[in-house]
């Protein structure tokens, strides 16, 4: 049933629009127009308590799937179970790295959504997204409440949930009648549900208006879709795998990076989905989400210059599995739900046919997750950690946007700094009450891409990637590993 949820939400994530620059070659989907000032003041209103009765209501509803359906262990609640874990209080747990580090954000994505599609700001509905997952830990669930799931859920339920909501407003026409609008509806409710069913309970979903209800109005969106053989190398051990098949990339770029004057989140974002398909590999391989708090410009784009500063949000999620017929080791896993810092752009066009581009961020890790060599408990192959990362790239577009050639790299310093008791038996470890972040260790995880696109006709484009993964982990009570993977994929591109 995960597995069939876990495909079922990465379609809606397509549907609806990091380690990846921007795009470097973006065309635009629509021209630009801005929102009308009645559609502001008209969704603009705020609804306090509908909000929380949807959050409150999503809850129970989840968990009586989970109880009467499902009949998940974790979902036979009592008062008793309430007062336990309000006495025995957080731990880290021992679910996958997709549960927590894409379905739990998801989730919190929902809880967002309920208070962004009811008048409230991007930081308001962060409070609401916060409530509902401490509701969720604390009342809804008999096994102790999570510490990671508190974190994960909110923050990187914030960065889906707007981009889903961005995404959503680009559906929307309260002009539209009949069957088109009927399709406009229910697309909107498949890319953000809340935002869905929150216009069937106040009847916006079939109500006309002389405005089209978008809050952002048309934004510049630049979008790609690619499909193409893939192939992966892992090296570990001394020893060399291989994989091939296919994958399917997608990528959006929202809002101009250097239009600075709108200070609300996520005027800017960019988002990138990987999809493999490939034997025994996971189906989301890759889910990166960068978006802009606040921005200040620097340089004046009418000297043909540009140059930005500005905080951004990071949602980072690679993921992998096992290649090889002889040893269980995987190429990779990394989570970082929660992830802010400083970030630059910079643009240079003075040349119209050769425009250079290049950026830089650094962010703390607030919570990340990244694969062990020697924790294995229940779901979980992966330590907790905090820490830092940093993100620089470069690209040049030339010959009016036929060619174009990108260079990018991300460095991950992470820390589990509460680990087990020395000595600790894994295979007799009870998963509800050992809790620690993981190993004790420090690690190190690089990934490096060079990207390179030209046009074949029009808005079609053929593009070479190749991509390197390199991780170094240190142990306290271990010997430290070193692995490294390649991938390689050639792709057909088409722009919108």
């Amino acid at each position: 049933m995960k597995n069939a949820l876990h495909i079922f939400i990465i379609l809606i994530m397509l549907a609806s629009g990091s380690a990846r620059a921007q795009m470097p070659i973006k065309l635009s989907v629509a021209d630009t127009v801005p929102p009308d000032s009645a559609d502001l003041a008209y969704y603009g209103r705020k609804h306090f308590w509908r909000a929380a009765a949807e959050v409150a209501g999503f809850n129970i509803g989840l968990w009586a799937f989970d109880r009467y359906v499902q009949k998940g262990d974790f979902a036979y609640i009592s008062l008793n179970t309430i007062k336990e874990n309000f006495k025995h209080g957080f731990i880290w747990d021992n679910d996958k790295l997709g549960t927590n580090m894409f379905l739990h954000p998801y989730t919190g994505n929902l809880y967002y959504n309920c208070a962004r599609s009811n008048g409230f700001n991007y930081w308001q509905s962060s409070l609401f997204a916060i409530g509902g997952s401490a509701m969720w830990e604390l009342f809804m669930e008999s096994e102790y409440p999570s510490t990671n799931d508190v974190i994960a859920t909110p923050i990187g339920g914030t960065a889906i949930g707007e981009v889903a909501y961005r995404a959503s407003d680009a559906i929307i026409d309260d002009r539209a009648s009949g069957w088109g609008r009927f399709g406009r509806e229910t697309a909107a409710f498949i890319v953000n549900p809340m935002r869905g069913l929150t216009r069937i309970i106040n009847g916006d979903a079939w109500r006309r208006r002389a405005t089209s209800g978008k809050q952002f109005g048309t934004p510049n969106v630049g979008m790609e879709f690619s499909l193409g053989p893939k192939a992966i190398e892992f090296r570990h051990d001394k020893a060399n795998n291989y994989k091939i098949g296919a994958t399917l990339d997608f990528n959006m770029e929202y809002g101009d990076r250097f239009e600075v004057h709108s200070t609300n989140p996520y005027d800017y974002f960019l988002i990138h989905a990987n999809l493999n398909l490939i034997s025994s590999q996971p189906v989301l391989s890759q889910l990166c989400i960068t978006g802009r708090l606040l921005a200040r410009e620097l340089l004046d784009s009418r000297k043909n210059q540009d140059l930005s500063i500005g905080i951004y949000q990071h949602f980072d999620y690679f993921d992998s599995d096992t290649i090889s017929d002889r040893h269980h080791a995987c190429p990779y896993k990394l989570g970082v739900p929660a992830s802010v810092g400083m970030g630059a752009m910079y643009r240079n066009a003075e040349n119209p046919n050769f425009v250079f581009d290049a950026y830089a961020h650094f962010n703390a890790v607030l919570l990340g997750s990244i694969l062990s060599d020697y924790y294995h408990l229940d779901e979980r192959n992966y330590n907790w950690a905090m820490g830092m990362s940093g993100k620089i790239g470069i690209q040049a577009v030339w010959d009016h946007k036929k060619y174009a050639l990108s260079l990018s790299s991300s460095l991950y310093r992470l820390y589990t700094f509460k680990g087990y008791p020395r000595g600790t038996d894994m295979s007799t470890a009870d998963r509800r009450t050992l809790n620690a972040m993981g190993d004790h260790s420090e690690a190190t995880f690089g990934i490096t891409e060079l990207k390179a696109q030209m046009r074949l006709y029009r808005r079609l484009y053929i593009g070479l990637e190749l991509c390197h993964y390199f991780r170094h982990t240190h142990y306290r009570d271990y010997p430290g590993v070193n692995s490294s993977a390649f991938t390689q994929s050639l792709q057909l591109i088409y722009k919108l």
